[in-house]
This record gives structure tokens, sequence and C-alpha cells, in this order.
């Protein structure tokens, strides 16, 4: 049975072997001295209580448990290997690769300013942007395929180590076309008037947690069920929708403001329900320098047109960090 007591240079030297197929070869291929070699593989022997190579055969062969011992062998330093690896980021400041999860209004809103300040602030520091739908971002973070993530606080993350930090507010707007018999009614526009036509809101419409996005939120708060007769999404998709005369669209402000929207009318609704924005983590793995400074580099940068920054999220000041260290402890 192996003790605690094996070291791992014997199990480089006996790799060495097995690879090469003579302790001379060996001691090449490991930098070692083949005397060296030899007494690193008779100390593993005797430390297992067996013969791991047939001596008798040229070149030396494995017995069936020294074969069985060079699988686990292979396994222990591949490890090491990886463990090496992930300590790479934290020396040397940030750098490395964050993957950033991202719906699609504020990916083209607010992520281009973002990037062009990491490169700028930590050129060591690469962003790969992931954009998902709103729901599909939660699976993506608790998997480990995003290391942070924008996403809109409605409906709240599931997973209870995912942990936000404020962002933003933005209004909810509806698009209609100029000759819509809603263009004739002031703004803020009435939610009764709206669910009065055909709606096509964010979301699937085979979603149930649709339902509780905002703008839901919104018509049930005026007594409304907002049931759309098509869901995209995809900002511009909606707007083309709209364009086309499937429906009249709802949706968040930067949805609108990024996209192509001639031919269609951007309004204002009434309420004050609207969409909030938050950067997300997840507290139940730790976040390496380079995601660390991308997430305080969100947090710091300017809010998109046509945003406000939520009521105490700080806008990036000392308090606001000092929440993200405790948050990362």
């Amino acid at each position: 049975m192996l003790k605690t007591d094996v070291r791992l240079e014997w199990f480089v030297s006996f790799l060495g072997v097995v690879d090469t197929g003579s302790f001379v070869a060996a001691a090449e291929a490991t930098h070692r001295s083949q005397p060296r070699v030899s007494m690193h593989v008779a100390a593993l022997e005797r430390e297992v209580g067996l013969p791991l190579f047939d001596r008798h055969k040229r070149p030396v062969k494995l017995t069936d448990a020294g074969a069985a011992l060079a699988v686990h062998a292979r396994a222990v330093l591949r490890e090491l290997d990886a463990a090496e690896a992930a300590m790479t980021p934290w020396r040397g400041g940030a750098r490395g690769v964050v993957t950033l999860g991202c719906h699609p209004s504020a990916s083209a809103a607010f992520v281009p300013g973002l990037l062009q300040e990491v490169t700028r602030a930590t050129p060591e520091v690469k962003v790969v942007l992931v954009e998902r739908a709103t729901l599909e971002l939660d699976q993506a973070l608790t998997s480990g395929e995003v290391d942070i993530y924008l996403r809109p606080m409605a409906p709240p993350p599931a997973a209870p180590s995912v942990r936000g930090h404020p962002l933003w507010r933005e209004p909810l707007v509806v698009l209609h076309p100029p000759d819509h018999p809603l263009a004739d009614i002031p703004e803020p526009l009435p939610v009764a008037e709206v669910v009065a036509h055909p709606l096509v809101s964010i979301g699937r419409l085979d979603e149930t947690q649709s339902s509780e996005f905002e703008s839901y939120k919104l018509f049930r708060e005026h007594g409304h069920e907002l049931e759309p007769v098509q869901a995209t999404n995809q900002p511009q998709t909606l707007v083309s929708m709209v364009r086309q005369g499937v429906g009249v669209g709802v949706t968040n402000w930067l949805a609108a403001h990024v996209s192509d929207t001639r031919g269609v009318s951007v309004r204002r609704i009434e309420g004050v329900c609207g969409r909030r924005v938050a950067v997300y983590r997840d507290t139940a793995r730790p976040l390496n320098p380079a995601a660390r400074s991308v997430l305080e580099r969100i947090i710091a940068s300017p809010r998109p047109p046509g945003t406000r920054a939520l009521d105490g999220d700080g806008e990036g000041t000392p308090e606001a960090r000092a929440r993200l260290d405790q948050q990362n402890e």
C-alpha cells in the first residue's frame, strides 16, 4: 500500500522509464543521472512492495502492477500541473482571460465602452463576451461557462450563491408604427390603451419565467395581464416585428436605443416599474484577479445613456468597492 511519503520525483523518474523504455534514456529525458533514476524506481518498488518493470527484457517492460501504477502516477502529475496553472492568474497582478456574460441590449449599449476601458487599463486581461438571453445566463454562470455577467434583476437568479451589484435603472417603452391608433394618445401611454392591441414582448412564448419580466409586472400593477402574440430576446427582431405590423412592442429603453427604429415610434408608458440591471457573480467560486478587475471596472463605468444609477449603488465609490471586497472574501 502506498504511503504519504512517496515522493513526486519518484513518479517522474518512473514515468521517464515507462516513456523511453530504458533507465539511461529516462535519465537524459528527466535531466537526472542514471543512478538517481534507478534509485527512485527502486524506492518506489520498495514502497509498493512489487516489481514495476521486467528488467529481463529490452526495452524494459512494465509488469501488470507497474502498468496500473503508471495510470495513477500520470493522473497525479497532471493534477499537479493543473494546480500550478490555476495559480498563475494570481501571480503578477491581473492577467488572463475573463468570460463575461451579457443580455443583448446591455451588450450593445454598455459592453463596447467597457471593453475599450479594460484594454486601456489592463491590457493583459482579455475579455471573452458570451451573449445570451437573461434566463440562459443563470445556467452559464453556475456551470462555470462565464465568470461574471450583466443581467436584469427580474426575475432574480435562483441559485442562492449568486450575488449581484446594482448598476442602473431604465424605463420601459412602447413601440408602434407612426400611423397606429396609439399615436393620437399623449405620453405616457396608459397601460389600458396599450393592452387593447396585439403585443410583442421580450422573452419566449413557451417560457413560464418570462411572466416575471418587468413589462409583465407593469401590466399587472395596472390590473392587466400581458399576453403577447409573439416574443423575442433580440431587440432588433422586436422592432422589425413592430414595423411589419405583428404587434405593438413593449420592451426596455436600451433595447430600443440600440436598434434601428426608423419607421417606428418609441413612446413612454405610464408607471414606475422599469428594468433594473446588475452585475452578478457566483460566490461559490473565487474570482481570480483578472475577473475581479473586470468586475470593478463594470461597477465604476458610466451608465448607458437614458438610464440612471440605482439608489445606493454608489457609482463605483470607495463604499461600493468596500462592499465588493466583502462579497469577494
